[in-house]
Formats: structure tokens, C-alpha cells, sequence
């Protein structure tokens, strides 16, 4: 019989991943699946950018490319972003 989490248990169990613990060291400490984490943590990461977890395969693959793409369009913004910051400094000598 599975067992069932609350779901206070399971964001506490995302946060220990988030703060930089190995999935690895929380499934041995908390005493749960690493498959159950990983769904955890891959929900967590939905709600986070404002989807709504799916049971579909097929839509949580086109969820799970979209956050990759997302992540790639964050990246590409923070690039722009400090290239922007560097070509606007006082590089260039005023006229006199």
C-alpha cells in the first residue's frame, strides 16, 4: 500500500533539495523514494513558473520543455542585460 505524504512534508522535502542538499542524502534522512522526490521537486518547479502539475506524460514533457526554454530565455536576458551595463558605462571619452 503506498504510503501518503502531506503536502507540508513534501515542500519541506523540495526545500532541503532547493537549499542545496543531494536528493540522495534527503531520501535517506526523510525515508522516501528518490522517484517521490523527484516528482516533488519537478512539480515544485511547475508551480513555481505558474503550471499546473499534470498526471499526462505527454503534457509534462511539453511542461518540462517549456521551463527548459524558459530557463534559457532567463539566461539570454541576464546576458543582454550585463552586456547592456558594460557598453552603457563611461567607455567612451566625452567631446570637449
Amino acid at each position: 500500500m503506498p504510503r501518503i505524504f502531506s503536502d507540508e512534508f513534501k515542500r519541506d522535502a523540495v526545500a532541503l533539495v532547493e537549499s542545496g542538499m543531494s536528493q540522495r542524502q534527503v531520501c535517506k534522512d526523510l525515508g522516501i523514494s528518490k522517484s517521490a522526490l523527484m516528482v516533488w521537486v519537478r512539480d515544485s518547479r511547475f508551480q513555481s513558473h505558474g503550471m499546473t502539475p499534470s498526471k499526462d506524460p505527454d503534457e509534462r514533457r511539453e511542461m518540462t520543455a517549456a521551463l527548459k526554454r524558459i530557463r534559457e530565455l532567463e539566461m539570454e536576458n541576464e546576458v543582454l542585460r550585463r552586456a547592456a551595463a558594460y557598453l552603457s558605462q563611461a567607455h567612451i571619452t566625452p567631446p570637449k
